[in-house]
């Protein structure tokens, strides 16, 4: 059932007044593919423009704060926690970003976890397009989702 639609079919922003408050958190990830150069650059943290790493970490847990004023219909939250990890993937000159979200409320925090993982990956294609315009951004995708009357999600 599409929830986001009254029953005329017009868009909504889906009513949680009646729902219980439940301890959420939600996992994203991307990747960002990028030519050897700019990879070894980005990995040892010598990129003309700063540490470009620090800069999409910081980015992204901006960015999942704001989530609410991004995307319509998504409810404003307090977030409680957002983790941001990346990893070096030499083998195909990547870097995957893994934000983790977490509230206690009456909906999920996964639109916060893909927004951050997004604008991470999307801040590191800025600070690096100079060098490497090529860069491919793939594979953004929710991993897993807890807490709320769905429970659990894992994306495998």
């Amino acid at each position: 059932m599409l929830t986001h639609f009254n029953k005329d079919g017009k868009a909504i922003m889906v009513d949680v007044t009646e729902k219980n408050e439940t301890k959420r958190v939600a996992i994203a990830s991307g990747k960002i593919i990028m030519n050897s150069e700019t990879y070894k650059k980005v990995k040892e943290g010598k990129v003309g423009k700063g540490d470009v790493l620090g800069v999409a970490r910081v980015a992204a847990i901006m960015a999942s704060k704001k989530t609410s004023e991004l995307i319509p219909m998504c409810h404003p939250l307090f977030l409680t926690g957002i983790e941001v990890k990346f990893r070096c993937l030499d083998e195909e000159l990547s870097i995957e970003v893994k934000v983790t979200a977490k509230t206690e409320g009456k909906t999920g925090v996964e639109m916060e976890a893909l927004t951050g993982a997004t604008t991470a990956l999307l801040t590191i294609y800025d600070m690096c397009k100079a060098m490497d315009k090529k860069m491919i951004i793939n594979e953004i995708k929710l991993n897993k989702k807890t807490g709320g009357k769905s429970g659990e999600f894992v994306n495998e």
